[in-house]
């Protein structure tokens, strides 16, 4: 199975074309340019990198929360109108489960954990194994200082927030993945998705965790009213 993978959820734009046994071609970028000026450039020249064509993908996956409002809706927004135009198989992932799949391999527990707001983050944790990635929680939105009282054993962090957490609950044990696997990655987004079952792509929404601007706009007017 061939997969185009895009991750739009945070600070970086990413893209990857991979099969079953490699990452094909990937791009990862920081930029100041918005997510929707850059993710369908950058999916042209990783399609050409890969030496691919958008016909001969088998599966597209997108990062489908939690992370930016934002981000999240510009890829999914792309890669459902990738899916309809070209009745590709399609399937959203969660951040946090893309981000551990940056660590396949290793042999323990990871915590995938991002920045919410104020004092709390998006987390989940994962058993990494010769077997794969495992889920041992939900995706949840939290407490920071609630997380680290939760966490126990030899834990590795990954996520925008990992370094940060881990300099303010940190204690023997808590270690951080090291930069290049630290954010999110589209291989990661492909990885996790290799077993999932397709969806619509009617059926891909963000997983936000937590109301939108809007929605707390809404809140406060019906407690004021």
């Amino acid at each position: 199975m061939k997969l185009l993978g895009i991750d739009t959820s945070g600070k970086v734009a990413s893209v990857a074309v991979c099969d079953e046994n490699t990452v094909i071609a990937q791009t990862t970028v920081v930029t100041k340019l918005t997510h929707s000026q850059i993710i369908l450039p950058l999916c042209k020249e990783v399609l050409r990198l890969a030496e691919t064509d958008l016909a001969d993908i088998d599966r597209i996956a997108v990062a489908d929360g939690p992370g930016s409002y934002t981000g999240l809706r510009i890829g999914i927004s792309t890669v459902k109108g990738m899916a309809f135009a070209l009745g590709t198989e399609c399937v959203g992932v969660s951040t946090l489960e893309a981000l551990a799949h940056n660590l396949a391999g290793y042999d323990g527990t990871i915590c995938a954990v991002m920045s919410a707001r104020q004092s709390l983050v998006y987390a989940a944790e994962f058993r990494s194994d010769k077997n794969g990635i495992t889920r041992l929680t939900d995706d949840r939105i939290i407490e920071g200082e609630e997380l680290a009282a939760l966490l126990d054993g030899d834990i590795i962090f990954v996520g925008d927030y990992a370094s940060e957490f881990v300099k303010k609950y940190g204690r023997d044990g808590f270690t951080v993945a090291p930069p290049h696997l630290r954010l999110q990655l589209a291989s990661g987004v492909c990885s996790a998705a290799m077993k999932k079952a397709p969806q619509k792509p009617e059926e891909i929404n963000a997983r936000y965790l937590q109301p939108t601007k809007a929605e707390k706009d809404k809140q406060e007017e019906e407690k004021c009213s």
